[in-house]
């Protein structure tokens, strides 16, 4: 079974580190420290302090200057009065009574917070030193109790800052499917000022030796449960009692490899269970510490015990310390494993190669497609629905709006990059998976919302053979049907065969900004930018990072598991706006940034607030599901200053209730206020080693990038053609002398004529693929029409034989030639003398309006006839259930119909020049039979039948047309027609019944 890898970083980081922390390898008794005489007069001084605060400051003023305030409403001689020194003792008598309230607010959450022990204390706005001098009386009072000990900074730091005592909240890392990402700590307020003190400290630390701890102490923390709050890790043990969650590989070192009580051990410091025990460096502090088990009669005999056998463990006498990293790192067997392996593997589709090994090979290709694509499903899946999409949009936009002669005929052709590219997304997309996510998610939306139940914040999703892993921040309970119980209460997990029976609902997209980072072992990750509670970094080389950047972005532009996003591009992307431009924008700078984030920043936090919901995770489902909170995700590639993190860091705190997320470039890989850090290597690896993680990551590097822009310019229907008429891509010989060999009739019901039906189960297969090489008269790569015919996957020798029969079938021309060739790019094509009626009908449209009929009438007539003779029907209209999926991608279904139209209104034109009428509404009824949506047949067929003077066809017409529109009515130039044409069409209509 598959199991998760140690970055070699990781490993390198925490030996360096073990090297110069001092490590207790024997347990040594030690003198638990007594309460002084001094804590005592500390505690006294401390309570004299309060009371004097507290009580006296309110008392004294109530005695002696009484209420500073009018008893009434002061009229405007008030303000004519003269000024006199009780006035400016009222003033200041105000200004003393709103100081102590806010220093009693002070007391009051600073008392909370020290006798509950968990979390950080809330700040109290605009207090400051008020709060820290509040903390420091609550501590001196409390020191001599058992809960002040993980709560006081000492009394020694009061003249610090109080924004210097705030300790950030982190990610740490959790089981997942992966074992990937920890529940999160309660978010503190000030995390950008919080993580610039702790890396400030963490330098300071390591020049001084990378520890604190006084040789001789030994102290040992038992990891709690997860009851009421998050999970406990490594970084959170580290930042309550080493003052510094970067401290935690201090930790890590000195436990690394040793037998916890389950009989498991610690080999990587993002897995810890509740239960284990960790040996601590001598300088720990926190009330929950034990020292030596028999010195601490608060333990219970059986965690003394296990402590006691814990510490009979040192020195890493089980492992010898420095192989864990090869052994216990990745071997588990007996006893328990510490970590989660990932879902058992069934073989994944088209599994033939591997991810690109460098950003920077940005020509590496595999038979000549980007390997990068090939790799990315979702990715290339919403990147070609979304090309689909601007295709079809600029068919029909040119088609209704006359622009150019592009009516009917195809968009320009791609070539070189741009091709390989359009080709790999047509072998790497997965539709069908981006379908079966997005049904999933949207179908436990709305099974939530039926239970009257919140969305639960998911940090992640996991995608292993189509089998769906959300990870969860906490436990939400137990999921509806068919979802199940993960590996634990934060894992939710739905198989492959229970989310395809999920179909569509009108409900809003809960995770929509969910996006690829890469995969590890065949399973997929996504990580929710949304709902991270703060700042994810990325380092590593510029042009690493930015194919990172460009493969983020264009996901998210073009994921089919969204409804609204706006996305958010600062220091790159300028040219990625094509791909969505209603989603993405582009900012010049940080500070402009910086001033657009505070400004939505405060409209979310007041909507939410006059709302009445918690977080946007409310708005989307229930009654509130009409808001409909769409995410906002902010990709900054840049750097930014040490201010402008601050800043940043400042905006990104509340960021994951907010529906706002941020992934930002560093340099560095240090970043004030990142909850995730992660790293891209030029080999291709996405590494996060305090989550454990180490992925191929999923990248588009900018050759590709390029690439891909330009599919999507060239598709712009607002681009202007200047250029010659666009010309079908294979024009035939409409001569007596130019019948094919092979003669293929698509549109309608599929015959082939000149060749014979192959015997067995494999025609099915023979016909499909010569019906994609005739739709793709340009060339078609070997994988493109492997993943088109069996979109699962199919092996080289598989699809080799099918091409070898296919080739024996379609036989040769008289003069020796292969009717199925290879061009010089090693792309599929099909000899001249293999045709279909699609060729012939596009050919002789083509000689009708811009070849010889131009210039000749009855050339015209006799083309647009013969033409319009050709439709039968749909495209294949007869093909079987399950096949001919790939033509989902295809625009052929849109341009046929206006390929008709556009000849049928052609040759209504043509007659109606002679006024034959009949003959006009004969050539429409044909073009409607296989376009029955178009507007404009309706619109001629209207005029043509209005021109015979049948007022009672008329009527009957505009009655069929109604009934066509159903609900909707009929379209507005619709009606205007009608009311130019039978101004009493409506009465007539209503009389009919």
């Amino acid at each position: 079974m598959p199991r998760r890898r140690t970055s070699s970083s990781s490993s390198s980081t925490g030996s360096t580190t073990g090297a110069t922390a001092p490590r207790n390898r024997t347990p040594q008794p030690v003198r638990i420290r007594r309460r002084s005489f001094g804590d005592f007069v500390k505690a006294f001084f401390a309570f004299v302090a309060l009371a004097v605060l507290l009580v006296g400051v309110p008392g004294a003023l109530a005695t002696q200057i009484g209420w500073p305030l009018p008893n009434g409403v002061p009229s405007l001689d008030w303000l004519q009065q003269e000024i006199t020194v009780q006035t400016f003792l009222n003033i200041l008598t105000v200004v003393v009574w709103l100081a102590w309230a806010q220093f009693t607010a002070c007391v009051l959450v600073e008392m909370k917070a020290a006798l509950s022990g968990v979390g950080v204390p809330g700040r109290v706005p605009g207090a400051g030193p008020s709060q820290l001098l509040a903390r420091q009386l609550v501590a001196a009072l409390l020191l001599v109790g058992a809960t002040a000990a993980s709560f006081a900074p000492g009394l020694s730091q009061l003249g610090q800052t109080y924004d210097a005592n705030q300790k950030p909240t982190v990610a740490a890392a959790q089981q997942t499917p992966g074992g990937l990402f920890a529940q999160q700590q309660e978010q503190a307020a000030d995390t950008a000022s919080a993580l610039a003190e702790q890396a400030s400290h963490a330098a300071s630390h390591a020049e001084a030796g990378g520890s604190t701890a006084k040789q001789g102490d030994t102290k040992y923390y038992r990891i709690q449960p997860p009851e009421g709050r998050h999970h406990d890790s490594l970084w959170e043990i580290a930042d309550r009692h080493l003052g510094d969650g970067r401290r935690y590989k201090e930790i890590f070192d000195l436990n690394k490899d040793r037998v916890q009580p389950d009989g498991s051990k610690l080999s990587e410091a993002s897995l810890i269970r509740p239960g284990w025990i960790m040996e601590m460096p001598g300088d720990a502090r926190g009330g929950d510490l034990v020292e030596m088990p028999d010195e601490a009669p608060n333990v219970s005999p059986d965690v003394q015990q296990q402590i006691s056998d814990y510490a009979q463990s040192g020195d890493h006498a089980q492992g010898g310390g420095g192989s864990g990293a090869e052994g216990g790192g990745h071997e588990h067997a007996g006893g328990g494993a510490s970590q989660v392996s990932l879902p058992e593997q069934r073989p994944a589709p088209d599994t033939g190669h591997q991810q690109a090994t460098s950003v920077d090979a940005e020509s590496d290709s595999s038979f000549g497609l980007p390997e990068a694509l090939l790799t990315a499903p979702l990715l290339a899946a919403g990147l070609l629905g979304a090309l689909g999409r601007r295709r079809r949009q600029a068919l029909w936009q040119s088609a209704f709006g006359a622009i150019g002669g592009r009516r009917g005929m195809e968009p320009p052709t791609p070539t070189g990059d741009a091709q390989d590219v359009q080709d790999a997304l047509l072998v790497g997309a997965d539709p069908e998976g981006v379908r079966l996510l997005d049904r999933s998610l949207r179908g436990l939306a709305a099974s939530l919302a039926e239970e009257s139940r919140a969305l639960p914040v998911v940090y992640a999703a996991w995608l292993s053979n189509g089998d769906l892993h959300l990870q969860l921040a906490q436990p939400a309970g137990k999921p509806p049907a068919p979802w199940q119980q993960g590996q634990d209460q934060t894992f939710w997990m739905l198989a492959r065969t229970d989310g395809e029976r999920y179909e569509d609902v009108d409900t809003a997209a809960p995770y929509p900004g969910l996006v690829s980072l890469g995969t590890m072992d065949d399973s997929r990750l996504l990580l929710n930018l949304e709902a991270v509670p703060g700042i994810v970094s990325l380092s590593g080389r510029e042009a690493d990072r930015a194919a990172v950047f460009a493969s983020v972005a264009a996901e998210l532009a073009t994921n089919g598991w969204s409804d609204r996003m706006t996305i958010t591009l600062v220091g790159f992307g300028e040219d990625l706006t094509p791909l969505a431009p209603n989603r993405i924008r582009h900012l010049e700078d940080i500070e402009a940034l910086v001033e657009t984030m505070e400004a939505e920043t405060r409209q979310r936090r007041g909507a939410l607030g006059a709302a009445g919901h918690d977080s946007v995770l409310t708005g989307r489902t229930g009654p509130a599901q009409h808001t409909r909170w769409a995410p906002h995700l902010v990709l900054l590639a840049a750097h930014p200053s040490a201010e402008d993190a601050v800043k940043l860091a400042e905006l990104a705190s509340d960021a994951g209730r907010l529906g706002i997320g941020y992934l930002v470039g560093t340099e560095t890989g240090d970043l004030p206020g990142a909850a995730w850090e992660m790293e891209i290597t030029g080999q291709g690896k996405l590494l996060a080693p305090l989550l454990g993680l180490e992925l191929d990551a999923q990248l588009l590097p900018a050759a590709q990038q390029r690439a891909v822009v330009e599919l999507f310019t060239d598709a712009d229907p607002e681009r202007e053609t200047n250029g010659p008429v666009t010309t079908p891509p294979f024009l035939v010989d409409i001569s007596e002398h130019g019948r094919p060999a092979v003669y293929a009739r698509l549109v309608g019901p599929y015959e082939i004529i000149g060749l014979d039906t192959p015997d067995g189960e494999r025609s099915p297969l023979l016909h499909e693929a010569l019906a994609l090489l005739l739709l793709h008269r340009e060339g078609v790569h070997p994988r493109v029409l492997a993943s088109a015919l069996w979109p699962r996957g199919v092996t080289d020798d598989v699809r080799d034989a099918l091409l070898d029969r296919l080739r024996v079938w379609l036989g040769a021309d008289p003069d020796g030639t292969p009717r199925l060739g290879r061009d010089g790019t090693g792309r599929l094509t099909l000899a001249t003398s293999v045709v279909s009626d699609l060729d012939v009908l596009r050919s002789l449209y083509h000689e009708a309006t811009q070849g010889k009929g131009v210039d000749s009438r009855a050339v015209r007539g006799r083309l647009l006839t013969d033409a319009l003779v050709l439709v039968r029907g749909p495209l294949l209209a007869d093909r079987p259930e399950g096949r001919y999926r790939w033509l989902t991608h295809e625009i052929v279904d849109a341009q046929l119909p206006l390929l008709v139209a556009d000849t049928g209104l052609a040759l209504c034109e043509f007659h109606m020049e002679r006024d034959r009428a009949e003959k006009a509404i004969e050539a429409l009824n044909a073009a409607l039979r296989t376009a029955p949506a178009d507007e404009r047949l309706w619109h001629e067929l209207l005029r043509a039948t209005h021109a015979t003077g049948d007022t009672s066809q008329l009527t009957a017409l505009a009655t069929d047309l109604i009934g066509r529109s159903g609900a909707r009515g009929l379209p507005p130039r619709t009606e205007a027609l009608l009311d130019e044409l039978l101004p009493t069409w409506r009465d007539a209509i209503a009389a009919v019944g």
